[in-house]
């Protein structure tokens, strides 16, 4: 608990007006909560004919003495009330103290709920705008070791879970306790027989209560595991459902579905037995606690009448109001456990540490002038290395292309170059500047990327594209259309660049969502630009307008073309022939094709497909 409370403790600074005063209010409550049974010892002492006599008005002398200046000044009010045969007027007198009572105890509790509401939803929205930042900041390589189910589960699961049952904490340390500590001055007063017979059974109701509640936690937290599992699965069976059906592999997803869907079910039946336990249980140790009070109590009062009958009801009010919140806390103590599990998976991604930051001394780079030298590098994702010392050089302005069989490392260098990883050994220069000196975000603003899998979201063309460039005029979106040859599709849809290109971009064709990346690439006009495999998931006819797109964006830019379809860079300055990470051959396309090797076969082995 303290530790979670100390990971939470810099969002909450910022709410500290919110904690104060649900502290002061939830006081407040408290002792108006002992107030409240206190002020009917006058009301049943007047229904009961029990009222102390007080025959001259008392005297206020100092603030030490104000509870007995009080306690005389109502009897003596209601004294004489009572002796000019006026019971009336006294009874409605102790009536309205009885009332105002429980109307400030119940006005200060909506108070400090109202402030632990800021305080609640203010800290929350920031740890959900916290965590949105840290999951875009991480790396790509944090992402290829988990499930995207799991982490979104904790962005809103988890934090829903901490918001329903960790902020209850606020309750358990301040309003809860100090009922107690309020009612229990109060019953000292009264009997310290009584009360000793009263705090011998919170101790024991609570070690039971905690016994139970022991493996709540990480119960809790397996639950949360299984639930992210399960988002995964929805996610991943939505992402692929074109192949789910074709494959009918319907009952195979459903398997797997309904796997995480029963071990949930278990998880939660348990957490369920053990939260639902917790208020009869203590339901019946409070009963077994009010009957040995009836007992004793009413030992003290009919037999060795040490107590009045009207304090003994204000009494067992009192012990009430001890019980309540002791039941409260053993019912929210559960409750806390769920949220600890939450916080701790959502604490886990805020203070994942992130090897891919900026160097502290990072400067900024400006315009590009001379070329790219990536020298010397070696790249591993896991164990294998799949870059092996390979060194190029790009002079701005030329087009290199990157060929060779999957798996050969071609892709994996376009990922060194945006610094989605950084190499393990080796350096990539640009300008001179190790890109691991200078800031990710000069860096990419270098660089335009067009990847094979034509990446939308789900909003309107235009709002897709200007993701390239945020302040374009509308002028510059239909000139990036016009040279990414998309406009000839978009001019005849009827709502134009404001149609909603739906998930993923599915109400377009795969050779449409190419050309409309390219348009969000060539509307950032990017000195430096890659090209991962741009055209090999096209048709022919759509591969034909692509390329035309392409090659009117990589006029007058330094291009790195990494190519599947070996028809499209044939005019490449330079050809990179890579086999399992390293380079076999270089050169332009006659020279390679004059070597008769690598190049040559896998031209040749196109030409006849």
């Amino acid at each position: 608990m303290k530790k979670i409370v100390n990971q939470l403790f810099p969002f909450i600074k910022k709410f500290k007006k919110h904690v104060f005063f649900n502290v002061f209010f939830n006081s407040l409550y408290a002792l108006f909560s002992a107030l409240a049974f206190i002020s009917l010892i006058p009301m049943l002492n007047v229904l009961f004919d029990k009222t102390a006599k007080v025959t001259t008005a008392p005297v206020y002398t100092n603030i030490l003495g104000l509870k007995k200046y009080g306690e005389e000044l109502l009897y003596f009010k209601v004294g004489s009330y009572l002796d000019n045969g006026n019971a009336q007027m006294a009874l409605f007198i102790t009536i309205v103290i009885v009332i105002s009572t429980f109307l400030l105890k119940n006005l200060f509790g909506y108070l400090a709920l109202q402030h632990v509401m800021y305080l609640r939803n203010g800290v929350l929205t920031d740890l959900r705008k916290n965590i949105y930042d840290k999951i875009i900041s991480l790396p790509l390589s944090f992402y290829s070791k988990r499930q995207k189910g799991d982490v979104m589960a904790r962005v809103l699961g988890d934090i829903n879970e901490m918001q329903n049952s960790f902020f209850i904490v606020l309750e358990l340390i301040v309003r809860e306790p100090l009922t107690i500590v309020f009612s229990l001055i109060f019953m000292f007063t009264f009997s310290w027989k009584l009360t000793l017979f009263v705090l011998f059974f919170i101790p024991v109701a609570g070690l039971i209560i905690s016994r139970i509640g022991k493996t709540l936690k990480s119960q809790s937290f397996e639950a949360q595991q299984e639930s992210g599992k399960l988002i995964s699965t929805v996610e991943e069976t939505l992402t692929g459902l074109k192949i789910v059906k074709s494959y009918n592999s319907e009952s195979l997803f459903k398997i797997k579905f309904n796997n995480f869907a029963d071990k949930i079910l278990k998880l939660s039946n348990s957490i369920g037995v053990k939260n639902n336990l917790a208020g009869p249980l203590s339901e019946v140790l409070g009963i077994v606690t009010i009957a040995v009070l009836l007992w004793y109590g009413g030992k003290l009062v009919l037999i060795d009448k040490v107590i009045e009958s009207t304090s003994f009801i204000s009494f067992m009010g009192l012990a009430y109001a001890i019980l309540t919140p002791a039941k409260a806390i053993s019912k929210a103590s559960y409750r806390v456990k769920n949220g600890m599990a939450a916080a701790d998976r959502v604490f886990e991604i805020l203070h994942h540490d992130n090897q891919m930051i900026d160097a502290p001394n990072a400067k900024e780079l400006g315009d590009f002038t001379d070329k790219i030298d990536i020298d010397n590098i070696s790249f591993k994702y896991n164990d294998d290395l799949v870059l092996k010392n390979f060194s190029i050089s790009v002079l701005k302005g030329k087009t290199i292309a990157l060929v060779g069989q999957s798996g050969s490392g071609k892709s994996t260098i376009a990922n060194l170059l945006t610094r989605f990883y950084d190499v393990n050994e080796g350096s990539i220069k640009i300008d001179g500047s190790d890109i691991k000196t200078v800031t990710k975000k000069s860096l990419r603003s270098l660089m335009g990327l067009v990847t094979q899998d034509s990446i939308l979201f789900n909003d309107t063309i235009k709002n897709n594209i200007l993701i390239g460039k945020p302040d374009a005029t509308e002028e510059d979106i239909l000139e990036a259309l016009k040279i990414a040859n998309a406009w000839e599709f978009v001019k005849d849809l009827p709502e134009g660049m404001d149609t909603n290109v739906g998930d993923a971009g599915n109400n377009f064709s795969g050779g449409q969502k190419q050309r409309l990346s390219i348009a969000r690439a060539v509307i950032k006009n990017p000195p430096i630009m890659i090209l991962d495999e741009a055209t090999s998931a096209l048709d022919t006819e759509s591969e034909r307008l692509v390329q035309v797109a392409l090659e009117n964006m990589m006029k007058n830019r330094t291009s790195i073309v990494i190519a599947h379809r070996l028809s499209t860079i044939q005019n490449a300055d330079e050809i990179i022939v890579m086999n399992k990470g390293e380079i076999t051959e270089q050169g332009k396309h006659q020279e390679l094709l004059d070597k008769e090797g690598i190049y040559k076969n896998l031209v040749t082995m196109q030409s006849f497909q």
